[in-house]
């Protein structure tokens, strides 16, 4: 399959099918008469069209049928329905991709009743930005050459890793809950800092920028996380005092809790599909 003459298509026009087709689109590895998307909302098309000049469908079973990648960016409630609407479309060298949470593959081979190619997908929020996360598992019927196509479709939002299936509901509550985690602390963070007399918007300019700065440097530093942590804790000093804290609270155990009611529940929700 060659993503320079196929046409891929997504099935849904929301803000994660946004942000894949501005990356494809930015990324240079697809151009837009190569990208096609369906949605029952006409000014959700009307944007997306407008933005990056695809070829839109008001019809999914249309669009499905123009595809040979499908990229269902839908909710895991609606997946079902359709996925029954377009299943007379699907052929066999159709290459089906799901980011809805929560959806195992079995449950969408049940419903297009058809052995296929099947990748599901875990992306996160920043990918909305082109600094995402995407975890890709892959199914039976997954060559390389499909799981790289996926992997270039979700590398132009950020990076990728490949996991097998059953650990996508640990995904989920790492990296796809994660931001969630993340921007509270840095709620917690900029209202302890106005608490210190700081001005709301400096300490909110203070929080993100130390949050993107530790980020990138454990991305691009060669030590280890808790050698960083080392690095920037002097002993008897401030950052000690602070951490002792969090120490004492139990930080390490309420993120590790944090994380399993996140797993537990992206489990009971995957049983409700």
């Amino acid at each position: 399959m060659n993503t320079k003459s196929e046409k891929t298509g997504f099935i849904g026009a929301g803000n994660m099918a946004t942000a894949l087709i501005k990356g494809l689109i930015q990324s240079g590895l697809y151009s837009s008469d190569q990208l096609l998307a369906s949605d029952n909302r006409k000014e959700a098309l009307k944007s997306i069209s407008e933005q990056f000049g695809l070829q839109c469908y008001a019809s999914n079973a249309e669009m499905v049928a123009e595809s040979s990648v499908v990229i269902l960016c839908v909710k895991p409630q609606n997946i079902k329905e359709i996925l029954e609407e377009v299943s007379d479309k699907i052929r066999e060298d159709h290459l089906i991709i799901s980011i809805a949470a929560g959806i195992p593959l079995k449950m969408i081979h049940s419903v297009i009743d058809r052995d296929i190619p099947l990748i599901r997908v875990m992306p996160n929020t920043p990918a909305l930005v082109q600094k995402g996360i995407s975890a890709l598992a892959g199914g039976d019927l997954v060559t390389l050459g499909h799981m790289n196509i996926a992997k270039k479709i979700f590398g132009a939002v950020g990076d990728t890793v490949e996991v097998q299936e059953d650990m996508m509901d640990a995904v989920t509550a790492l990296s796809g809950s994660g931001p969630g985690y993340i921007f509270r602390m840095m709620e917690c963070m900029v209202d302890a800092g106005t608490a210190e007399g700081l001005k709301p918007e400096t300490s909110l300019e203070l929080v993100i920028q130390t949050f993107l700065g530790a980020a990138y440097l454990a991305k691009e530093s060669d030590h280890s996380l808790t050698r960083l942590r080392e690095m920037v804790t002097s002993p008897g000093g401030t950052t000690a005092a602070g951490l002792s804290v969090f120490n004492n609270m139990g930080l390490e155990e309420m993120t590790k809790d944090a994380v399993g009611a996140a797993c537990k529940r992206s489990v009971e929700l995957g049983k409700n599909y």
